[in-house]
C-alpha cells in the first residue's frame, strides 16, 4: 500500500467558514475524509496535512521522499511566494499533482502565476474540493504506471 501525501497550506484551516462563496461550504476535515475514501478505494493510504507555516509544508515534503509515493499539494498563498517549497519539490522523485479549489485564472492577476506549477506534473483548478479526489485518483495511475520498483 503506497502512501499518498496530501499538503495544504495557509487559511485551508479556514475551509467551510472563509469566503464560502470562493471555496465552497465543505471544511478541510471533509475533504480530508474524501480524499480517505478515494484513497483506500484505490489501495493506497493518505498523510494528511495543513499548515500555514512554510516550514512545516517543506518538512512533509522532506518526509515524502522517504516513504511518499506522491504529493497533492494546494500551496494557497504560498502557491506564488515559496522557491523554498519548489525547491523542496524539486528534490521529490515521485509524482506531483497542484490543486487549487477555486479558478485562479479568474482571480486577481497574481495569482496567475505558481511557483509550484514549475514542479507539477499536473495542475487542477476550478473544480472545488472535488480537486483533491481527481488529484489522489491521478497521483495512483501515475504510481500505477511506474510499476511496483518506483514506488
Amino acid at each position: 500500500m503506497s502512501t499518498i501525501y496530501v499538503l495544504n497550506g495557509p487559511n485551508l484551516n479556514l475551509l467551510g467558514k472563509r469566503q464560502p462563496h470562493i471555496y465552497g461550504h465543505e471544511t478541510l476535515a471533509d475533504v480530508e475524509r474524501d480524499c480517505r475514501r478515494v484513497a483506500d478505494e484505490l489501495g493506497h493510504q493518505i498523510r494528511f496535512h495543513q499548515s500555514n507555516r512554510e516550514y512545516e509544508i517543506i518538512d512533509w515534503i522532506h518526509e515524502a521522499r522517504e516513504d511518499g509515493a506522491g504529493i497533492v499539494i494546494n500551496p494557497a498563498a504560498f502557491t506564488q511566494t515559496s522557491v523554498a517549497i519548489l525547491d523542496a519539490l524539486n528534490a521529490f522523485e515521485q509524482p506531483v499533482i497542484e490543486v487549487h479549489i477555486s479558478n485562479v485564472h479568474k482571480r486577481e492577476s497574481f495569482r496567475h502565476h505558481s511557483y509550484v506549477s514549475l514542479r507539477a506534473d499536473g495542475v487542477i483548478a476550478g473544480l472545488g474540493t472535488e480537486g483533491y479526489q481527481l488529484a489522489i485518483r491521478r497521483i495512483a495511475t501515475l504510481i500505477k504506471m511506474s510499476g511496483p520498483s518506483a514506488v
